[in-house]
């Protein structure tokens, strides 16, 4: 019986933390980043898949693609991590999410060497997503687009 109740909790914990994804939904769509330098664009651009939210930042030149980023938050052992895949990483790299609510978002790897902490927060149609670790921090600053 006792082995049950376990197995039953653990299975209420896991589809709580699936509904908590849920509360992302208003990452979903294209946001163009207000902040860049001159001459350049940046978007990032999210959508649901069969393994949660899938992202891709982009940043252009004129018509060059000068980075790309793809992103992706996803379940894994029980936690809910945002994952950055950039080309400079051998591998991706997990950020486990350590707050989360219906209009933000902190995820951390205090392993990780830049940055440590990304951080996440809707504001109306703008958003900004926070990079930061080791007394330093770079806001990105997006508004919705589609």
């Amino acid at each position: 019986m006792i082995r049950y109740t376990i197995l039953f909790l653990m299975s209420f914990a896991f589809e709580l933390q699936a509904q908590d994804v849920q509360k992302l939904d208003w990452l979903v769509g294209k946001w163009e980043r207000e902040n860049v330098r001159k001459g350049r664009t940046a978007f990032e651009i999210w959508e649901w898949n069969d393994n949660g939210l899938a992202g891709m930042g982009i940043t252009m030149q004129g018509s060059d693609t000068v980075f790309v980023e793809k992103l992706n938050i996803v379940e894994k052992e029980g936690s809910t991590y945002y994952v950055a895949d950039v080309s400079s990483n051998s591998s991706p790299t997990y950020f486990k999410i350590t707050t989360l609510d219906n209009t933000s978002f902190v995820s951390e790897n205090p392993e990780h060497d830049f940055p440590k902490k990304i951080a996440y927060k809707l504001e109306g149609i703008k958003m900004t997503a926070t990079i930061s670790g080791d007394g330093k921090a770079i806001p990105f600053l997006f508004k919705k687009v589609d």
